[in-house]
């Protein structure tokens, strides 16, 4: 198996948990969930540019997740003081999970529902 590093920025990958969310040495990435299959896992060795999330996945899932085929959703846990509201406590976070896009039917060009519309009407007059 094939495994390429893959870099996306925190901001993408965390969205509005990007200020509370903790560093991370090695989390572990699934697939759907935490029960799924464990796909590889994810890393901030970047060193300079510690923004950033490295995913060492297999080079098909590195593809599929670059071009946008999955969402994430997190596993986590709150750290920190008690005594701060949950909404602003720092994060650790314990898993992330890919979470694959539904696709979406293709919509039908105009002339061809028109034309699907006129086959439907003759076969009701028949």
């Amino acid at each position: 198996m094939i495994t390429g590093p893959l870099s996306i920025a925190r901001r993408h990958v965390l969205g509005d948990f990007h200020h509370r969310c903790e560093s991370i040495v090695s989390v572990p990435v699934y697939l759907e969930n935490a029960e799924g299959e464990m796909l590889g896992y994810a890393d901030e060795s970047l060193g300079h540019y510690a923004d950033a999330f490295c995913f060492h996945l297999a080079e098909d899932v590195c593809k599929k997740l670059s071009s946008g085929h999955f969402t994430y959703s997190f596993d986590f846990e709150y750290s920190g003081d008690d005594g701060i509201p949950q909404s602003r406590r720092p994060i650790k976070l314990n898993s992330i999970m890919l979470v694959p896009r539904k696709g979406y039917a293709k919509p039908i060009p105009r002339h061809a529902k028109a034309a699907v519309a006129a086959a439907e009407t003759a076969a009701e007059v028949e």
